[in-house]
């Protein structure tokens, strides 16, 4: 059987690039059991609601939710249980220290498959104050209009 090859995103948050201005990003590895890199493969998870905690040294994802496996048996998994990130350890201490500050948070941004391995981005982030989200989504606005109407200029 060939190895897969390449990456395949399996769960997105978009809601987190809204909430947080994110500062640093990380590739961590996740360990899983089997059925739930079979429900990962099926596509079935969702990063919505979840967080990153460094406790004891080790950095674990929480919150996330994996589907049960359809074909599981008495084998399956707990959906939302704790998972475990694999990180360097200077890795781990930088971001158990920047979290210490006041506002720094650590959330994942996408779950996916990279040459057969699940990874998932997490990010080191700053929580966002409603007027920066507003001010974020009308500097959009503003450059999506602009877009449009350089594009309807240029096809006159």
């Amino acid at each position: 059987m060939a190895k897969e090859a390449g990456r395949k995103l399996v769960a997105s948050n978009r809601k987190a690039r809204h909430d947080y201005t994110i500062e640093d990003v990380f590739e961590a590895g996740l360990v899983l059991s089997g059925t739930e890199v079979k429900a990962l493969r099926a596509g079935r998870a969702s990063l919505i609601d979840s967080w990153c905690e460094v406790e004891g040294g080790e950095a674990w994802l929480m919150g996330a939710h994996i589907s049960e496996y359809a074909q599981g048996t008495w084998t399956n998994h707990a959906p939302r249980r704790k998972r475990k990130l694999l990180l360097h350890r200077e890795e781990i201490e930088r971001l158990e220290s920047k979290t210490r500050e006041k506002g720094q948070t650590i959330v994942p941004l996408q779950l996916y498959f990279l040459d057969g391995r699940v990874k998932v981005e997490i990010a080191l982030a700053r929580g966002k104050k409603d007027w920066d989200k507003r001010q974020a989504l009308r500097e959009r606005q503003d450059n999506l209009e602009s877009e449009r109407a350089i594009r309807e200029r240029r096809d006159r």
